[in-house]
């Protein structure tokens, strides 16, 4: 299940690519399929591991294109082991809702982007979110749980902050909200109770059959009740200050002659 839209975030063979977080590696295994140059990297060695293990078994079945890697690896998002601009594309999802120092991990993924590279955020969407938190402390106040609550504008603006320029937006996975609040509402670790268990069995059925009925649903109630948001943006070849500034001068240079 894929919370960034690769009709949207182009991504070319060869492209090298920082799966940020990667949790169990959907995004990674994506763009390994996809012919990319990967790193997966999360702070969780059991995860990493079986990452690692995936990809292996990705290679063997000869799901990736001949010339593409994979590595998965752990690391400190807020101390990539990476050299300045050693990335095509960098993709964080459902990572920075967890983290206190959210300006610092951006700041480290604009450091380690090419210029004229792209990056993919994604984070709980507000309005979602905010109803989980009504219906259960325990959802949120959990050791490496979510400490924050992002409207789309406020994380925008922290991206533009660190440099970046956003291109794009939309909401994801609205089918999953119903779900989250069922659990919620009856208790997060209560996966027996009638509701949550028919909507979980709903839910592996639509992923599993992609049913044109449920995907046009979804569709129609992402704008309303989408559980992601998503937001792309490029890291302009210059600093924002600067590529302003000479877009001011070379204006400036029109004006006077």
């Amino acid at each position: 299940m894929l919370t960034v839209d690769f009709s949207r975030f182009p991504l070319a063979p060869g492209d090298r690519v920082l799966d940020l977080g990667c949790g169990a590696g959907r995004h990674a295994f994506e763009c390994y399929r996809r012919g990319a140059h990967v790193v997966a990297l999360d702070q969780n060695a059991e995860e990493i591991s079986e990452v690692a293990t995936w990809f292996a078994a990705m290679k063997e079945a000869g799901e990736a294109p001949e010339g593409s890697s994979a590595v998965a690896m752990e690391g400190d998002a807020l101390q990539l082991p990476f050299p300045d601009e050693s990335f095509d594309v960098v993709i964080i999802s459902e990572v920075m809702e967890h983290i206190p120092d959210d300006k610092g991990v951006l700041a480290e993924m604009v450091r380690v982007l090419k210029p004229g590279g792209r990056i993919a955020v994604t984070v709980p969407r507000y309005g979602p979110e905010k109803v989980c938190w009504a219906l259960s402390d325990a959802y949120h106040e959990v050791e490496g749980g979510h400490i924050r609550i992002y409207k789309a504008d406020e994380l925008l603006g922290r991206m533009r902050e660190a440099g970046l320029k956003p291109y794009g937006t939309h909401h994801a996975h609205a089918l999953h909200s119903p779900y989250w609040w069922l659990k919620c509402a009856f208790g997060v670790d209560n996966d027996k109770v009638l509701p949550v268990r028919a909507y979980h069995k709903l839910l592996v059925w639509d992923i599993m059959k992609k049913p044109l009925a449920t995907r046009v649903a979804e569709q129609a109630l992402n704008p309303l009740i989408g559980k992601s948001f998503v937001a792309y943006a490029t890291k302009p070849h210059l600093p924002v200050e600067a590529a302003e500034a000479a877009a001011a001068d070379a204006d400036a240079s029109v004006d006077a002659s």
